[in-house]
């Protein structure tokens, strides 16, 4: 059976959903369909956003024969059969779209080879790409194509369509449920429907998805366990014992696990973290011994080596504490994962290429040693983070005790 993503792909422009700026009622895109033409065009964006869908709902809608190519798997024996299709049906008074998807993955000498026919009329090039057009088609075939942009779709749009598909699948999806999917899906409505099909084949048609569910499904697919509960008990008191600047504790934890056979490097690699996380700023010069520390582990190994650890846990549950960076950590990570791939302020995207200059990129962009304080005051972060935190003094702060109380965090660097 066809995967579901596929199965329920829009089959019209009224089916499709999100790049109002394209299809909207003012949409370039819509207006090609009005028109009844459609001129070469190059589709911009990140992967699950429908630059394939929307391709051929285009050639579909103006009654152009549709022809399709995989920049990975396809080369110049298959473009040259396409192209002599297209010949016939020119000579019946048929147009052709060719579309080619991943089109960066073309090298040099294949795009030339698109060229006379791009000129002539023969097909019409519809060209995806999830990679910058300005560095990966070549200029000539850029200059002949529209460049559009596409971009993530809306967590709500997202929501929206995995609703409708359970209902059509007889699937009873709760609302909240559908909203940790979608959110998860990161603006890739393939990514939301592959989670639905999985929980589907899973647990069958009559389980109620609820956000419980749905929550230890995307876990599962992200557990990985090093090692037994023990392990991870006595690295947090190692932890722990910094933390609260008691060098002979930290010191005795670290020595049980050394004699329980624990692999050095893996408890240097925590005194690493610690002297950022908990020591940072106030004393910078920890994050050096630690360093220092690991790689003389490395180059001497046990048992010689345990004294390095002893000497740099002494030294940083003596040192001054400061938990800003990891504040600053966990808030960060927050803001990336609540609101995912945020586009960078146009200003303060690279402009290298023509293209991405007429796109906007760099336009306004204040270069702040120009400024006596050397502080410009321009927007620095994406348009909604802007607005959401715009005023708030270290919004960061306290997050490292507020998010898990850190310890669950420290297990990503274990």
């Amino acid at each position: 059976m066809e995967p579901l993503a596929w199965r329920y792909r829009p089959n019209s422009l009224d089916e499709f959903i999100g790049q109002e700026h394209l299809v909207g009622r003012s949409g370039p895109i819509r207006r090609f369909i009005e028109e009844g033409y459609i001129p070469s065009m190059i589709f911009w964006g990140p992967p699950g956003v429908g630059k394939t869908t929307l391709a051929y709902i285009l050639a579909k809608t103006l009654n152009y024969e549709f022809f399709t190519l995989s920049a990975v798997m396809d080369g110049k024996a298959k473009l040259k059969k396409i192209l002599q299709q297209a010949q016939k049906l020119k000579a019946q008074g048929k147009r052709s779209v060719l579309f080619i998807d991943e089109i960066h993955r073309w090298s040099k000498a294949q795009q030339d080879a698109l060229l006379p026919f791009v000129e002539s009329g023969l097909i019409t090039l519809i060209g995806a790409t999830t990679e910058n057009p300005g560095f990966t088609v070549i200029s000539p075939l850029l200059s002949r194509c529209h460049v559009f942009v596409f971009k993530p779709l809306p967590a709500g749009q997202i929501k929206k369509r995995l609703q409708e598909v359970a209902k059509k699948e007889g699937v009873k999806l709760s609302d909240k449920a559908a909203s940790v999917m979608a959110e998860y899906a990161d603006g890739d409505v393939r990514v939301a429907l592959n989670v639905l099909e999985f929980v589907l084949n899973a647990y069958g048609k009559d389980i109620e998805m609820t956000p419980k569910l749905i929550s230890q499904v995307l876990a599962q697919k992200l557990r990985y366990d090093r090692g037994g509960e023990n392990h991870y008990n006595l690295i947090s008191a190692v932890h722990k014992s910094l933390r609260a600047s008691d060098p002979l504790a930290a010191s005795y934890y670290i020595m049980r696990m050394l004699e329980a056979g624990e692999d050095p490097l893996y408890i240097a690699r925590r005194l690493l973290r610690f002297a950022s996380e908990d020591v940072g700023n106030a004393k910078p010069a920890a994050l050096l011994l630690a360093l220092a520390a690991y790689d003389a582990c490395e180059r001497v190994g046990m048992p010689e080596c345990a004294i390095f650890l002893i000497q740099t846990a002494m030294y940083l549950a003596e040192a001054p504490k400061d938990n800003s960076a990891f504040d600053m950590e966990v808030f960060t990570k927050y803001l990336v994962r609540k609101y995912g791939n945020l586009p960078v302020p146009l200003h303060f995207r690279n402009a290298p290429v023509d293209l991405l200059k007429k796109l906007g990129y760099g336009k306004g962009y204040k270069y702040d040693h120009d400024f006596k304080d050397k502080k410009s005051g321009q927007q620095t972060l994406p348009d909604k983070l802007h607005k959401l935190l715009k005023g708030k003094d270290k919004p960061w702060k306290g997050w490292g005790s507020k998010l898990f109380g850190g310890e669950n965090e420290q297990k990503e660097y274990s």
